[in-house]
């Protein structure tokens, strides 16, 4: 853990501040589930965030890409979203069943409105950043 690194691009910086002010703060919430998640999980050393299609975006070494981000056009929700090849939101319904709202098999939704249940969602980032080392356990070491 004290050789944990996180390297951002001004690109990802630039997007974060690009948000309406209510949306922001969520993203900033969501930013620091991932930073808390990382720093917990003793493997990750380095957390690279970066825009990938546009939207803030995280990779570790040995995860699928984690990305998060709010559209204009569902203007009171928010998503994080997975690879959707992965069997990760797979999972997530599995594990969590309706206790989140799914986008097909590439995100989580939240709402604006909705209180966060970070601890299941910190279980689902580690999955997604610990990705290529648990993909062949039933449930992503969950």
């Amino acid at each position: 853990m004290s050789n944990f690194k996180i390297k951002t691009s001004p690109e990802f910086e630039t997007k974060l501040t690009s948000y309406p002010d209510t949306v922001r703060d969520k993203m900033l919430y969501l930013r620091e589930l991932v930073h808390q998640t990382a720093t917990e999980t003793p493997e990750i050393e380095e957390l690279e965030e970066t825009l990938k299609w546009g939207e803030p975006s995280f990779l570790t070494k040995h995860g699928s890409t984690l990305r998060i981000d709010w559209k204009k056009k569902t203007p009171d929700q928010y998503q994080m979203y997975f690879k959707c090849t992965s069997r990760l939101v797979e999972t997530f319904k599995l594990v969590y069943g309706d206790k989140f709202e799914y986008e097909k098999s590439r995100a989580i939704i939240f709402q604006l409105d909705q209180k966060i249940p970070s601890d299941k969602v910190k279980k689902c980032i580690k999955a997604a950043l610990r990705y290529h080392k648990v993909k062949d356990d039933i449930k992503l070491g969950m």
